[in-house]
Formats: structure tokens, sequence, C-alpha cells
């Protein structure tokens, strides 16, 4: 019995570990800055991303070609972000706190795509210059 509840305590901090370290990448990567060609492709302004702006990016990304093999796409963030968007249309009319909190997430999914979209096209222009160079 005794190693039965040890294994679930350590299953449980695992669990919390995995959810704490995933949400700092989560943030650190939306934190990173996004460049100019990128907004102006979703006509966005850099002060006005919101939650909706997701789509715009993920399409973007979508329309973006991938010339080396990564495994870098919006999997997870589309995950996340619809899973917050299903909270935000249930729990939105309960309590403007919860509504507050689901627009920052889609927002910080916003940033995510967007960031995305700038790595992929900042690694065609590198791809390119490299076969230019040849």
């Amino acid at each position: 019995m005794f190693s039965a509840a040890l294994l679930s305590i350590a299953v449980v901090a695992m669990g919390q570990f995995a959810v704490y370290y995933w949400r700092a990448v989560f943030t650190g990567m939306a934190s990173l800055p996004i460049s100019s060609r990128v907004l102006e492709a979703a006509q966005v302004q850099e002060g006005s991303i919101c939650g909706n702006d997701f789509e715009k990016f993920a399409s973007l990304l979508t329309l973006t070609p991938e010339l080396k093999e990564t495994k870098g796409g919006l999997g997870m963030v589309r995950a996340y972000y619809a899973v917050v968007q299903r909270a935000q249309t249930v729990f939105a009319s309960f309590s403007p706190m919860m509504a507050g909190w689901a627009e920052k997430e889609r927002m910080l999914c916003a940033r995510i795509a967007a960031v995305h979209v700038d790595r992929r096209l900042e690694a065609n222009l590198m791809q390119a210059a490299s076969i230019r160079s040849l």
C-alpha cells in the first residue's frame, strides 16, 4: 500500500513538473521578438496582437514552405488554443476573470505562432543564401 501511494505521489509530482516546464517554454517562446515582415504579412501591429490573430499566423505558417526537415509545428499550441477557446466560451459568461485569462492565453498562442512563422522564414532565407553562395 505504501509503495502504491509513493508511486502515485511521484507520478503527480512528475506531471506537475512537466506542466510547469511546458508552461515556461511556452511563455519564453512567446516573449521572443517578432519581425516586422511577419507582422506586415499578417496585417497586424506589434502592440495590437490579440487572440483572434492566431488563425492568421497559423495560416501564414502553412503557406511558408519548410526547406529543412524539422519537427517544429503548431500541434501542441493549436490544441492548447482550442482548449482555451472552449473554456472561454463556456466560462466567460460566469466569470470575467476567466475571460481575461483566456484572452491572455490566446494572445500567447498567437505570439507563439508568429514566432514560428518568423523562425521558419528566417531559416528559409538562410538556406536560400547558402544555396546562392555555392
